[in-house]
């Protein structure tokens, strides 16, 4: 074996982002123990920045070690219980891994299905709860990464508590690029993950509790169906200033860097982090409507930061990616599921939200196309992007 070196890529897929230099110099620093006291100090700091960041005063936030698909199952395996009924809003790929959570904790999800590139449908969630008798909880995505779509999380979680019921909410794509205002949308349990608007490396997933799922939690009557995600044995580790009792080895060098990626975060300002990820936003799109792409998303349910394009007839999808990462070194992303071979996913997260990867993308497509005999306007997308920019 010989030492592995990575080459260098601009990432704008839909995650993992570019992580900055501060961030993975933050990672080299030297190893401590996860009982240590200034690791504890630590992790303080994280679970009040997480805290700022999800605009929630829950005492129950804090990264689970390891990357969000286990923050997604924290949720799930324990407030989901035999016999539950959960009502899945589903409008891509990540509703069906939700579904499948609430089947493998044994409950019994009603699927409300929305077509895919459009935002979820609350009158038809609303009709769900009217026909479901007692429901446990309402699942959607605030954000999802498959389409590029953004939900309208306040009605839904004003809807499940209207219902009685809690409401878990996959904001994997959205935390840090676009609002997450856990308290005011009256939101039960929300995930992250760090490897997105964060752009911390994968593997952590902040979550965050309120006190109605922490009570749910308590009141359960059968055990967690994970020892690993139970959060009863886990906030012995991660709760109070002093005197954690050991649970797992937490992946120390890894909250170094989602320390240093929430300092970084703080630094620029909560309200100047949307900004710019709404203008890079604004500009992209200005860019690929100029080359003649159109978008799939209607431009008031769109993610800023997750953008995606329709595939002009006749190209081959998968050369145009792969052209661009073998002349440009850069990543986007590929369509999933009934979107597979009909989008392009092209991220523009955290550090990788930037006036020079707006315009790398858009040079390195309009190349990659004019090999493919596309007609366009040579530079028109350029152009039109530094029109804005």
């Amino acid at each position: 074996m010989q030492s592995f070196n990575p080459p260098i890529r601009t990432l704008m897929g839909p995650g993992p982002s570019d992580v900055h230099p501060r961030v993975t110099a933050a990672l080299a620093r030297p190893t401590i123990g996860h009982l240590d006291p200034a690791f504890q100090d630590l992790m303080e700091d994280i679970k009040g920045a997480l805290r700022r960041l999800f605009q929630t005063d829950n005492a129950l936030t804090f990264p689970v070690s390891a990357p969000g698909s286990a923050g997604m199952e924290t949720c799930f395996a324990n407030l989901v219980e035999p016999g539950d009924t959960v009502i899945v809003a589903r409008n891509g790929v990540f509703g069906s891994r939700m579904e499948e959570n609430v089947r493998r904790a044994g409950g019994t999800a009603i699927m409300v299905d929305q077509d895919w590139g459009r935002a979820i449908d609350v009158d038809a969630v609303a009709k769900a709860f009217e026909a479901a008798g007692t429901v446990k909880a309402l699942a959607f995505v605030h954000a999802e990464t498959s389409t590029g779509v953004r939900s309208d999380a306040a009605a839904l979680c004003a809807l499940a508590r209207e219902h009685g019921a809690l409401s878990i909410v996959d904001c994997v794509t959205s935390l840090g690029g676009i609002p997450v205002e856990v308290d005011a949308w009256g939101a039960d349990a929300v995930y992250s993950g760090s490897q997105k608007c964060l752009s911390a490396p994968p593997g952590l997933s902040p979550v965050t509790f309120s006190p109605r799922a922490e009570k749910a939690v308590e009141a359960r009557t059968t055990p967690v169906n994970s020892w690993f995600l139970d959060l009863s044995l886990v906030m012995a580790y991660w709760s109070g200033d002093g005197g954690r009792s050991y649970h797992h080895t937490a992946p120390v060098n890894a909250m170094y860097g989602l320390h240093e990626a929430l300092v970084m975060f703080e630094e620029d300002g909560m309200e100047a982090c949307f900004k710019r990820h709404a203008h890079m936003h604004r500009a992209l799109v200005a860019g690929l409507e100029a080359m003649g792409l159109d978008m799939l998303v209607p431009a008031n349910e769109r993610l800023l930061q997750l953008n995606t394009v329709q595939i002009p007839d006749g190209v081959d999808e998968a050369a145009v990616r792969a052209h661009l990462l073998s002349a440009y070194g850069l990543e986007i992303g590929a369509g999933l599921g009934p979107l597979a071979g009909k989008v392009w996913r092209i991220g523009l997260m955290g550090t990788a939200a930037s006036q020079k990867n707006v315009l790398l993308c858009l040079t390195a497509l309009e190349d990659a196309l004019a090999r493919q005999q596309v007609r366009l306007d040579r530079g028109a997308g350029v152009a039109a992007a530094e029109a804005l920019l």
